[in-house]
């Protein structure tokens, strides 16, 4: 068992971990007039970011073998709280490219680590109101911005305040490490196996099983990214509508990850994903509805369907593919998340441009096809291992 003190410490890191999520692009409009920066360039940043966090995915069971969790975690905080502050000082993009990498590298090397620390050590509940509170964290850094704004001030004071938040966790997290040592927790940390890709890939169901958080991640993000353009290119919202309803799907996600806390105590990881998968492809046929009352809902259930698949995944970690493997399989799943999360909207987009963006809620009910079937697939192989192991 965790203390109070240390479950607490790992919630408030959630919360952190999801403020400089929705920052960029809330402030890159105004970053753009101000700075005279290419409204690409986000994208190239966001990439950058991305292609980081993919790294220190990888990296996270090597390093939580020399540092531990509690370390790596106050220094991968820091190194966010750097970067941030960093972003409210730098005038030209090439530097906002350069601090990209102390941003992505912290923000996945804190999120592998934490997700598996959770699975490991904490009742599943944990796990889904974990991710709970990485929404609200989304929702309060624009949140910060926004106010930053509203009161004469520019975004780089949005991101020091964000930078100084960061900073002040980083020096909580300093000051209860010896909170990681309760119970032995921090030995039994070191007797996890540093598997390669390679060898995190042999396991028994492990190859659909990454792409299954692929394709997931790459649902997860197209919506966010494309639901407003399909409100106003397809459906005919205006712009000033299809934003205000853009947060729909968020809404939807965060409080149905607090909901899917609760069912929990109902329901094993396995069968949350599949209710959750089930919920998502629901969504999808609402937004084909053509009325538009029924379509936003089918935005808000398309992410109340999101909201337990990702948390119960990485919850069944240790039991798919053993509690000595986990914090390996945790990294590549993170890594194989942010590989969908940043390319499969690009894709969608692609494929809308050519055929339309009423097809969206096809394509996405194509994606959540494949990761049923992939899901199956894991499923069945785990199974088969397991069934093996009891002969």
């Amino acid at each position: 068992m965790i203390t109070t003190l240390l479950l607490t410490m790992i919630y408030v890191s959630f919360i952190s971990l999801g403020l400089p999520d929705a920052l960029l692009g809330a402030a890159w409009p105004t970053m753009v007039v101000d700075l005279g920066l290419p409204v690409w360039g986000a994208g190239l940043l966001q990439m950058t970011v991305s292609c980081c966090t993919i790294i220190s995915s990888l990296n996270c069971a090597r390093l939580i073998r020399r540092f531990g969790t509690g370390r790596l975690t106050a220094l991968s905080v820091g190194m966010t709280a750097l970067a941030l502050f960093g972003f409210s000082f730098v005038r030209h993009y090439a530097f906002f490219l350069l601090l990209g990498v102390p941003l992505g590298l912290g923000a996945g090397a804190v999120d592998a680590a934490l997700n598996n620390y959770v699975a490991l050590h904490c009742e599943p509940r944990h796990m889904s109101w974990l991710h709970c509170f990485w929404g609200v964290g989304t929702i309060i850094g624009p949140m910060i911005l926004t106010a930053s704004l509203s009161l004469g001030m520019s975004w780089p004071e949005g991101y020091r305040t964000i930078g100084l938040l960061q900073g002040l966790l980083c020096a909580a997290l300093v000051l209860s490490l010896g909170q990681w040592k309760h119970g032995g927790l921090e030995e039994e940390e070191k007797k996890a196996k540093a598997l390669s890709v390679r060898e995190v890939l042999a396991l028994p169901g492990a190859k659909p099983g990454m792409l299954t958080f692929l394709c997931y991640c790459g649902a997860e993000s197209t919506l966010l990214l494309w639901a407003p353009t399909y409100m106003v290119m397809a459906r005919g919202m205006s712009e000033v509508q299809a934003a205000s309803c853009g947060s729909l799907f968020c809404i939807g996600i965060t409080a149905g990850r607090a909901a899917s806390g609760f069912m929990t105590y109902y329901f094993k990881p396995r069968q949350m994903v599949r209710i959750g998968q089930a919920v998502m492809v629901a969504g999808c046929l609402m937004m084909l509805v053509p009325v538009n009352a029924v379509m936003l809902a089918g935005v808000v259930v398309a992410g109340l369907g999101c909201a337990p698949v990702y948390p119960n995944i990485i919850q069944d970690t240790p039991v798919n593919y053993g509690a000595e493997n986990s914090q390996a399989a945790i990294g590549v799943q993170m890594a194989f998340a942010y590989v969908g999360s940043t390319f499969m909207p690009s894709l969608v987009g692609m494929l809308a441009d050519r055929l339309g963006y009423g097809m969206l809620p096809v394509f996405l009910m194509g994606i959540v096809a494949a990761m049923v079937l992939l899901f199956g697939l894991q499923a069945k192989a785990v199974d088969r291992k397991n069934a093996a192991q009891r002969a």
